[in-house]
């Protein structure tokens, strides 16, 4: 599933009041975080991942490890935190906006 922008917006709007669900250790990314984080997001679709202490490239590669092993859709980093998303795949919850067309008859035309 790839996002949009509009949909993106909608669900950083979602998540900003969200507190982080999974906090990573001094252990890193095991089995047991793995599984944490593939239950969180069955129940609550949208979650914030807290990578700390790493350098940037660090946690760049485990919040991609995390987003690619989850089938996650990476929302938003800032800082430490990840925002990651994946619609439940009985009963989703958050119902993201649709993707807008540009208005027809207005693109390409000289004035």
């Amino acid at each position: 599933m790839k996002l949009n922008t509009k949909q993106k917006q909608f669900l950083r709007t979602q998540a900003h009041h969200l507190s982080p669900v999974v906090l990573l250790g001094q252990h890193g990314l095991t089995d047991a975080v793995m599984a944490e984080i593939e239950l969180a997001l069955t129940i609550h679709e949208l979650i914030k991942v807290r990578v700390p202490g790493q350098d940037r490239e660090d946690k760049k590669a485990i919040i991609n490890q995390i987003s690619e092993t989850t089938d996650a859709e990476l929302v938003q980093t800032v800082g430490h935190i990840a925002v990651l998303y994946r619609p439940h795949p009985d009963e989703p919850r958050l119902v993201l906006p649709k993707a807008t067309k540009a208005a027809k008859g207005s693109a390409g035309k000289p004035r």
